[in-house]
């Protein structure tokens, strides 16, 4: 395969397998853990159209260390989201380690740990971002949890806290010694947030400091962009956030660069059957509220008018805006029987642990 300037192999198929330590990965895409996004529909919903690797929204390890309720219900597994990562955070090593081996035993596949996340509530416990600061600690942290399980620990970073940071660079390279088998750099500040752009020049330094893979994160919203990142910083893959909500018709794009259009049966029977398996896990009262900004994201792109999003996001159960997506697209209904027909059960590895394992309530 021929290479850039930099030495990187140009021409990475995205649909090829790599590994993280003994995990076979299908596919080149990641799918991001998302706070108030990657519940386990999500992420069932992203293997389907091809995403390599998913990932739990991030979990508090104190709330597994207190046996939260809601935050255990976080660790349900179902079969076919093998590989699955599951992402804790938290700024003490002792509770991390705890906290991974409790990942573990629910059957993930992968650790991985956030010293990312750029909101206050998390960076003011010193944990996410604020590890960026606190090399230190955020090694102590590393050799704890690698040293608790026996699946690979991966860390999910930004590029530092204030604009133009390159924390990341001297931190990568400490992680990998303290036992990070993987990588994944967000090369935007936690001051950015969002805003700007994902500057990938740091994702290719990151490459070539470290033996361990890394996923490029940021900007990754089409099949031609992935592409283009993999070819300029010798990443071993790519993290779908963002263009994923609602529209996993993205993953399947970025992954085979078919941009086949959904029919409106089609996005209807997805957003049935996620809106079904998301009461499942999370009970009615919690899934009405959940749901509704993801009315938005699967109805827009032009595939529905915006007055009926609106009449959805007004209706007051679950079952309302089903009757009305069936009404609105008859033809979905076989399609969805077709979806439900092929959902395995989920598997919940720790006996006795103290979740209500049919939705939240």
């Amino acid at each position: 395969m021929p290479s850039n300037a930099s030495g990187y192999r140009v021409g990475v198929d995205l649909r090829e397998t790599w590994w993280i330590g003994d995990v076979e990965v299908p596919t080149r895409v990641v799918l991001a853990p998302m706070a108030g996004v990657s519940v386990q529909a999500f992420r069932r919903q992203g293997r389907r159209f091809g995403a390599g690797l998913v990932c739990s929204e991030m979990v508090s390890c104190a709330g597994i260390e207190h046996r939260n309720e809601k935050t255990l219900g976080y660790l349900r597994v179902a079969s076919d989201e093998h590989p699955l990562a599951i992402q804790i955070f938290g700024s003490e090593p002792r509770a991390m380690a705890e906290a991974a081996r409790l990942v573990e035993a629910a059957g993930a596949d992968l650790v991985d740990m956030n010293f990312g996340c750029p909101v206050r509530k998390v960076t003011k416990t010193g944990a996410g971002a604020h590890l960026l600061e606190d090399a230190e600690l955020a090694c102590s942290i590393t050799e704890a949890v690698a040293a608790a399980v026996s699946v690979p620990v991966s860390v999910k970073m930004r590029r530092g806290v204030e604009n133009g940071a390159r924390r990341c660079l001297e931190l990568g390279p400490k992680l990998v010694e303290a036992g990070a088998s993987v990588l994944t750099l967000h090369p935007r500040s936690a001051q950015q947030m969002y805003t700007g752009y994902a500057d990938h020049t740091l994702t290719a330094e990151l490459v070539s400091l470290v033996d361990v893979p890394v996923v490029a994160s940021g900007d990754i919203t089409s099949h031609a962009k992935a592409q283009a990142v993999l070819d300029a910083t010798g990443a071993a893959a790519v993290m779908v956030g963002r263009a994923a909500q609602g529209n996993p018709w993205a993953v399947h794009e970025i992954v085979c660069g078919d941009a086949t259009r959904p029919s409106r049966e089609e996005v209807a029977a997805e957003l049935i059957h996620f809106i079904r398996e998301t009461v499942r896990e999370l009970g009615e009262r919690r899934a009405s509220g959940f749901l509704k900004k993801f009315y938005a994201w699967y109805l827009g792109h032009g595939r529905f008018p915006k007055p009926f999003k609106n009449e959805l996001v007004q209706l007051h159960s679950t079952e309302e805006v089903v009757t009305r997506l069936l009404a609105a697209a008859p033809g979905a209904a076989a399609l969805v029987g077709e979806l439900e027909a092929n959902v395995p059960e989920s598997e919940v590895l720790l006996d006795g642990m103290p979740i209500s394992i049919y939705g939240g309530g």
